[in-house]
């Protein structure tokens, strides 16, 4: 039997880092579900297709390997929004659930982040946080994060485009961004990621508690 966590929420919210904090704390497996979409976006911009070529971006879905995907390269700026293009397509998306959801299947359990795991990958996942934060305080540590690594960018343009990233996956039709009806909220404007992974755990434990009858 497996043990599924479902993180969801818009670019910049902490996910992934609390995410990871969680699959090491439980020895469950981990994945980033948007690094799927960025494997799709990255094939594409590497053979210099258009990002609405659908055909394309299937064929590179179903040889996509999930547990080979180079987060170093796909981590790019330009994937990133590329990534938000190609995610639109709704054919691309039902082979994406379809591994993705075979991948959390797999025991001990697993814990994946992204946008639509609450509500559409895993709607049975036995825990569902949805992560958010303001688009000024998200864009703030994209900004830190840049510059941690030795780059340079503008708030303003961080801004604009965590705005506009929000705008697609909030629209669109097929899949769209927004909390599973059962999804715990948790708002990390004023919060460190300590806060969110103790906040998330004492959720982890009530669920795994009540279903081991505890």
């Amino acid at each position: 039997m497996s043990f599924t966590i479902a993180i969801d929420g818009p670019a910049g919210a902490g996910k992934g880092t609390l995410a990871r904090r969680l699959a090491d704390h439980y020895h469950l497996h981990l994945l980033d579900t948007g690094l799927t979409y960025r494997a799709v976006a990255h094939a594409l911009l590497s053979c210099g297709l258009p990002l609405d070529d659908e055909a394309h971006a299937i064929e590179a879905a179903h040889s996509l390997d999930l547990g080979k995907m180079d987060r170093a390269v796909l981590s790019a700026h330009a994937v990133g929004e590329a990534a938000s293009q190609v995610a639109v397509m709704p054919a691309l998306r039902r082979v994406l659930v379809d591994k993705q959801r075979d991948f959390a299947r797999r025991p001990p359990g697993a814990v994946l982040d992204g946008r639509d795991i609450g509500t559409v990958v895993c709607p049975d996942a036995e825990v569902k946080l949805y992560l958010t934060a303001s688009a000024e305080v998200r864009a703030g540590r994209r900004l830190a994060e840049i510059e941690a690594r030795g780059g340079t960018a503008e708030f303003s343009r961080i801004l604009d485009d965590i705005r506009k990233r929000d705008e697609r996956d909030m629209s669109r039709a097929d899949s769209p961004l927004r909390p599973a009806a059962d999804a715990v909220l948790l708002d990390t404007s004023e919060m460190d990621i300590e806060a969110a992974f103790l906040a998330a755990c004492a959720i982890v434990d009530a669920a795994r508690a009540g279903r081991d009858g505890f």
